[in-house]
């Protein structure tokens, strides 16, 4: 005889959690309204402040040509792509990637 009662749930739990990567696009998706300032303060920072640190830490260890590709290729890239007027979903992460 059956006299016990079994009792059957099917639970289904689920965390929906964003990426800090979708997060952060998501926000650079958000500063579209901001581009030109982004583009401004992208060439200035980089052409005026980080490409010339970059080169003056290249001469004084040894000027080795190796380094040279990559300073100019981080430049080029944020140069590129800011005058290529591409969004600030890229324009951002390519600023801080470089």
């Amino acid at each position: 005889m059956g006299t016990t009662l079994q009792h059957h749930f099917v639970t289904d739990y689920t965390s929906t959690r964003t990426s800090v990567w979708k997060k952060f696009i998501a926000w650079c998706v958000g500063q579209e309204k901001n581009r030109l300032g982004w583009l401004a303060t992208a060439i200035m920072l980089h052409g005026c402040v980080l490409t010339i640190i970059t080169m003056f830490a290249i001469i004084t260890t040894g000027n080795h040509f190796i380094f040279w590709p990559f300073t100019i290729a981080a430049m080029g890239m944020t140069l590129v792509v800011n005058l290529a007027a591409m969004p600030t979903k890229i324009t951002i992460p390519v600023f801080f990637l470089s």
